[in-house]
């Protein structure tokens, strides 16, 4: 059955003059009063049924509350009205943020065209149920290695700008200043307001560490709140914040100031601090503590060098206290002494060498003179050459008329040959009979 077929449920009777909404046309239209009384009909059949959420909104007028529920795994939500009849039978410390179930019946009122839930019943959600789907939470995040010591990123010694993520005005964020400037007074803070409870805790907290962490001058990020019971913590355990924290690139320290049921985000971030005060202390160092280190490190080189130029003092006397180096002039006498020796043996070996070599090399000299065709011009030879560059060695070569070039010890002269001549004109010539035999053949050559 259609809602618009639910015109037949037995109820308050539709206008007269007007057609069912199932059988309406453009030129047969049906009327905004009959339309809704059809709805309200229609609606009326579902009953009362059961529905989990968290209180977004509460409002109390005249009596009466008007809120609105949100699915705790998604964006759904819903209209609900608690009737003064009603209000008694509910707890009284109901508030935003809570998590609760409520027995709800559809409600389609006719003139105003409102859909809402009207409620008969509503209660606290066990705190030991939400405590158990958190703990199979946290086994399944740490199965997936979001909770190991590896992964957690150190913080900075001294961070340049601290993120600080926590209720606008809120003691926590009074606290985190304070503390933080009382050991650095020169920490600098970039702070982005967010809900730390309620349905606009985990979209304000993710929207904070999204621009904190895109942020390049942000070295570290607090997200602090000043505690409270479990069930306004249970934002900071949504698993959405929790993997969040873990991609985040920059170092997330958790101070929510929880000790028990701490929330996931505790067990997720790089450090966790017991308190806002606390994260304040482990973000930025102590400038006492600093400076005094700093003396502290100052004192220890100071003596560890003036222990280290006493020591080499004490060596360097030491030293000089051996006879050697107290009175060197004896050691210097009698080395000088071996010194001359040996150069003076140096000098007679030297020269017996050079004496040697010299005698060798006037041999030699002899030797090459003697050999030397320069040596035999010397004596009164010559050497003659044709045109042709040939050196006549038998008469036979330079017949009658050929040029010839004598060269003698100092120079050249040029003749002509006049052609061989009988051995008797040469035993007759003038000087022929004191000269060697071969000295003779040299000359006819």
């Amino acid at each position: 059955m259609t809602v618009f077929e639910a015109a037949s449920v037995p109820g308050e009777a539709p206008p007269a003059d007007s057609v069912a909404p199932r059988e309406s046309s453009a030129d047969a239209p049906t009327s905004i009063a009959r339309l809704n009384a059809t709805i309200r009909d229609f609606v009326a059949q579902w009953g009362t049924v059961w529905v989990e959420g968290e209180i977004t909104s509460w409002n109390v007028r005249a009596g009466n509350i008007f809120a609105r529920l949100k699915d705790t795994r998604s964006d759904a939500q819903i209209s609900i009205r608690v009737w003064s009849s009603v209000r008694a039978r509910i707890p009284a410390d109901l508030a935003v943020g809570d998590h609760v179930i409520a027995a709800v019946k559809a409600d389609y009122f006719v003139k105003a065209g409102d859909f809402s839930f009207t409620v008969s019943a509503m209660k606290h959600v066990g705190l030991g149920d939400q405590l158990e789907r958190l703990e199979r939470l946290r086994a399944q995040l740490r199965q997936e290695g979001l909770f190991d010591p590896s992964r957690k990123k150190p913080l900075p010694f001294l961070p340049h700008v601290i993120g600080l993520i926590t209720g606008e005005n809120s003691d926590a964020e009074k606290d985190v200043h304070r503390n933080a400037e009382l050991r650095w007074p020169q920490v600098r803070f970039r702070t982005v307001h967010a809900a730390v409870q309620g349905d606009r805790c985990v979209p304000e907290t993710l929207a904070a560490l999204k621009v904190l962490d895109a942020d390049p001058d942000v070295d570290v990020i607090v997200i602090a709140r000043g505690g409270g019971d479990p069930q306004t913590l249970l934002g900071f355990s949504d698993e959405r914040l929790v993997r969040a924290v873990a991609a985040a690139t920059t170092p997330v320290v958790s101070a929510i100031g929880h000790e028990n049921d701490h929330p996931l985000l505790d067990d997720v971030a790089d450090l966790r601090a017991s308190t806002p005060t606390d994260a304040a202390k482990r973000v930025v160092p102590d400038l006492g503590e600093q400076r005094a280190l700093v003396a502290q490190l100052r004192a220890r080189a100071t003596t560890r060098v003036s222990q280290r130029i006493s020591h080499d003092i004490a060596q360097l006397e030491q030293l000089r206290s051996r006879p050697v180096l107290r009175d060197p002039e004896p050691l210097i006498e009698r080395r000088a002494q071996e010194v001359w020796l040996l150069a003076a043996r140096s000098r007679d070996t030297l020269g017996r060498a050079v004496d040697a070599a010299g005698r060798r090399t006037a041999e030699l000299r002899a030797s090459l003179r003697a050999l030397s065709p320069a040596a035999t011009l010397a004596r009164g030879y010559a050497i003659a050459h044709r045109e042709d560059g040939l050196i006549v060695r038998d008469a036979a070569d330079a017949p009658a008329g050929t040029v010839l070039t004598l060269t003698v010890d100092r120079g050249s002269l040029r003749a002509v040959s006049e052609g061989e001549i009988a051995e008797a004109d040469v035993a007759e010539a003038p000087g022929s009979g004191s000269a060697a035999p071969d000295e003779g053949s040299d000359a006819r050559r």
